[in-house]
């Protein structure tokens, strides 16, 4: 219990409205567990339904298809959450979700988390903004699978992380250097295609690794670059 106690709830954006008397007590509603690199937290399917606040480390959320591929759909930092929508609607896990390091988290369970909704209106309001971002993100991902290439798919996932890394003027840092495998797993293509999509760019000057981070040069045509192949 003493272990505990050491966590806190205070850097978990979902909850930054609340004073620090309404943190302790969730903090008290809370059990906490820390995993290991690469081990899994929630198993698709599954039929729990608790709600996972990332006190610390990092997550990825995925499916896996027929054949085994990894399919990413996101990967979430300490201060984040994931679980939450079991724990509304009641069905089943939709996806699996695997600590990526050394990751702890306060485990709510779904009584708890929906007193907390219906106690903070504020925490509700935020819960729906960001699960209304999640909707946006997806139909803008089923579009590209639907009317790009495998190359212009990697064209748009770049330029989604560049517009959240936006420097000055018409340019974006994306640090670090995003993976190719993890950019592959996001729409669906080989870690070859985005090696080969990447260095295009660079060649085409659009794009320029500076030690760990991945310098978008020319927002406004890689942008034009991904709408035109939409229309097309």
């Amino acid at each position: 219990m003493a272990a505990e106690r050491a966590y806190s709830l205070g850097e978990i954006k979902l909850l930054s409205g609340l004073q620090a008397d309404a943190l302790r007590t969730l903090e008290k509603r809370c059990s906490w567990r820390s995993f290991s690199p690469q081990e899994q937290i929630i198993d698709r399917q599954s039929d729990t339904r608790d709600v996972y606040f990332i006190v610390s480390g990092r997550v990825r959320v995925v499916n896996y298809s027929l054949s085994g591929r990894e399919v990413a759909f996101d990967e979430i930092l300490a201060g984040g959450y994931f679980g939450e929508t079991a724990a509304i609607d009641g069905e089943p896990r939709s996806a699996t979700v695997v600590s990526l390091e050394g990751t702890t988290v306060a485990i709510m369970s779904p009584d708890a988390f929906y007193t907390l909704l219906t106690e903070h209106p504020n925490v509700m309001r935020s819960l729906m903004i960001r699960m209304a971002s999640i909707i946006r993100t997806s139909n803008e991902r089923i579009m590209d699978l639907s009317t790009l290439g495998a190359n212009n798919r990697v064209y748009a996932e770049i330029l989604r992380l560049a517009k959240e890394n936006v420097l000055e003027g018409n340019t974006a840092k994306i640090h670090p250097v995003p993976i190719h495998g993890d950019i592959a797993s996001r729409v669906s293509t080989t870690r070859e295609t985005v090696a080969r999509v990447l260095n295009d760019l660079a060649r085409k000057g659009l794009v320029k690794r500076e030690k760990n981070a991945l310098h978008i040069l020319d927002m406004e045509h890689l942008s034009d670059m991904v709408e035109q192949f939409q229309m097309e």
